[in-house]
């Protein structure tokens, strides 16, 4: 059975920091290109991070770069997320999401989705 499982989130203070897991079941990652997305509560999903499977480049979000870093460990079948100085906009469910053909944050990217983990930032 293919599935991705998020994991990691929790409520946060402002400034602090949290590390949210993906991990992949049924299917190897390597191939695939993964991504991190979230939605906040009334508003559109929105990409947040990305990596590609060919060259392990990474993508983000202007409002995450610099505070986000995304990074995979195929051995694990894992991919996850390591957040720095959160916000409280950064307060959203976040999924991860594979997909094998499309670029990173192109449209309809996303084989895979996880059932997402909620992150909030508030204190």
């Amino acid at each position: 059975q293919v599935q991705l499982v998020e994991s990691g989130g929790g409520l946060v203070q402002p400034g602090g920091s949290l590390r949210l897991s993906c991990a992949a079941s049924g299917f190897t990652l390597d191939h695939y290109n993964i991504g991190w997305f979230r939605q906040a509560p009334g508003k559109e999903r929105e990409g947040v991070s990305c990596i590609s499977h060919s060259d392990g480049r990474t993508y983000y979000a202007d409002s995450v770069l610099g505070r986000f870093t995304i990074s995979r460990d195929n051995a694990k079948n894992m991919v996850y997320l390591q957040m720095n100085s959160l916000k409280s906009e950064d307060t959203a469910v976040y999924f991860c999401a594979t997909d094998m053909g499309r670029y990173c944050f192109a449209p309809g990217f996303g084989d895979y989705w996880g059932q997402g983990t909620q992150v909030t930032v508030s204190g």
